[in-house]
């Protein structure tokens, strides 16, 4: 089975053609401001690639003037972000939240029973597309692919991989390579993304697919090593990493990084923010980023958004059902 993540081209369609309520006409990011504080909700942990970027978001939008209130970043993580999207779902109609979403977005209401499905929330915009990357210690003598696979092969079901929890986006990438190559791994899940860097650097585990923004600090410091790339094409931050792809394993996964509204968000809210994010897409400080941090920026909105998340769900479901996983 092979496992395409590609992206896909849609015409962005602005939030500013949805028609406010009972006038006809369209509602813009003029038509409304928040009169409190904006509350980011984060469905992850702190330290990992989606606490990362919601808060460089807080920071380019607090500098630029990009919002008439402060944005509050607030970590629900819990239950694999099930705690983030019940909280949102309870939230209906609230003007003043959104929602920094992962991939566990599609895949935790698909395998837990809480009430949830995405399709009724507020699409806003996604800000780009991330990426993954297989690590190992620096002082391993792990060097290739191949090197890899034999010395998980080699621990006999000892191999630790360090991941953020069981049907989260490093957990398909594990069940990808454990099928691919007929592997026994034995997967260590932690609080987020940065913790599990930070174990791998300390011995605690063998490996992981971090996200580049999460490895990179330690990486710069000659801690860390990646072996091989998830990608299409070659990371231009590591040109010496070559994708599963090229080495015959057609093994491609991107994690999405956008915003939601709860259902019911009013449609001037929905136009303000969605501008608000688009002005943040076009920053210099945000473009260097994803540079940096091997992003693809490829920002979506509206109906062409909604359009992309239901896809991706459908393409998760099917993941989870071949790990057993789906509900």
């Amino acid at each position: 089975m092979q496992y395409k993540f590609t992206k896909r081209s849609f015409v962005a369609m602005a939030a500013s053609a949805v028609l406010t309520l009972g006038t006809g006409l369209p509602a813009t990011a003029s038509d409304w401001k928040p009169i409190k504080p904006i509350e980011m909700v984060i469905m992850a942990g702190q330290g990992g690639g989606a606490d990362r970027i919601a808060r460089l978001f807080q920071s380019i939008i607090q500098k630029e003037g990009l919002a008439s209130m402060p944005v509050l970043p607030v970590n629900k993580g819990g239950g694999s972000g099930a705690e983030a999207l019940r909280y949102l779902k309870d939230n209906a109609g609230d003007a003043h939240k959104v929602m920094a979403t992962l991939n566990s977005y599609y895949t935790t209401p698909l395998r837990t029973e809480i009430g949830v499905d995405i399709a009724e929330f507020t699409p806003l915009a996604r800000m780009a597309l991330d990426t993954f990357v297989l690590w190992v210690n620096a002082d391993s003598d792990i060097k290739t692919l191949d090197d890899y696979v034999a010395a998980v092969k080699a621990a006999d079901g000892k191999w630790k991989m360090g991941g953020t929890g069981t049907g989260q986006e490093d957990s398909l990438v594990t069940a990808m390579l454990q099928k691919e190559f007929g592997l026994e791994i034995t997967y260590v899940p932690f609080k987020g993304g940065g913790t599990v860097a930070k174990n791998l650097v300390g011995g605690h585990i063998d490996s992981t697919v971090n996200n580049p923004s999460e490895q990179m600090g330690f990486y710069q410091a000659g801690k860390s090593r990646p072996i091989v790339a998830f990608t299409p094409e070659r990371l231009e931050a590591f040109p010496d990493v070559p994708t599963a792809r090229e080495l015959g394993h057609d093994i491609v996964y991107w994690m999405q990084r956008s915003f939601v509204g709860p259902k019911d968000m009013p449609p001037e809210a929905v136009a303000y923010y969605t501008e608000m994010f688009r002005k943040l897409s076009e920053t210099e400080e945000w473009q260097t980023y994803t540079k940096e941090k091997s992003l693809i920026s490829d920002f979506l909105s509206g109906d062409a958004l909604q359009a992309y998340f239901l896809e991706e769900r459908g393409k998760h479901a099917e993941i989870l059902e071949a790990m057993g996983e789906g509900s």
